[in-house]
């Protein structure tokens, strides 16, 4: 692969659709063939997985959640992530496995190993270069996510015991790989928080495929 994957990561209301955004105008601005997809969605299958999942009349079993999740990122990964990844794209992620770890490994009390597993599987043992942890207390994220003028869907509803729980998830994920995991304060303003993950993002493209995306072209 010679592209650049980055994935965005953390709970509800932390900010990393915005910053992905963000992220993305900026690489584009100079010069950088830039591609963003989200989870679950990306491809005809994801999206109407995603319709399922974010049903709020949809009684799912956390068994059966973690496989829709699970085979709306196969999908994902082999129809656009390989395929974009091969034409040296910088691919921007709007959440990946860890994601699955964290809500319902922790959040929702299944098996961690097993769902390391079904990742594996699924992603074909593909990983990030950079992981971009946007952390927030979960109170304040929650009163972020809840404020939105938008219908909510099944996992914003959930308690804060829950996202207590997948937040602690994320922080232990990252302290165990320093080396892909950089872990930025969600309190800070976005535009504060642009130019911090800009700079991460900088040196993972001077670590992964030669340049700082300074004036550069893929």
């Amino acid at each position: 692969m010679s592209g650049l994957f980055v994935t965005f990561e953390g709970i509800d209301g932390a900010g990393k659709t915005t910053q992905v955004k963000r992220q993305a105008a900026r690489l584009t601005r100079l010069g950088l063939d830039v591609l963003t997809v989200r989870e679950p969605g990306g491809t005809e299958l994801g999206e109407a997985i995603r319709e399922i999942l974010q049903n709020l009349g949809n009684m799912i079993d956390a068994c059966a959640e973690t496989c829709l999740y699970a085979a709306a990122r196969a999908q994902l990964v082999a129809e656009v992530i390989l395929p974009a990844l091969q034409a040296r794209r910088v691919l921007l992620a709007d959440r990946f496995a860890d994601s699955t770890i964290a809500y319902q490994g922790a959040g929702r009390g299944l098996p961690e190993e097993q769902i390391i597993e079904l990742n594996a599987l699924v992603t074909r043992r593909l990983r990030p270069d950079l992981t971009v942890l946007i952390d927030l207390p979960v109170e304040e994220a929650l009163a972020r996510a809840r404020s939105k003028a938008r219908a909510h869907d099944r996992m914003e509803m959930m308690d804060q015991a829950f996202f207590t729980r997948v937040r602690e998830c994320y922080l232990r994920l990252a302290a165990l790989e320093p080396a892909r995991f950089v872990v930025f304060d969600g309190r800070k303003t976005p535009a504060e928080l642009e130019a911090e993950i800009f700079q991460a993002v900088q040196e993972a493209l001077e670590r992964c495929i030669g340049t700082s995306g300074d004036k550069a072209r893929l």
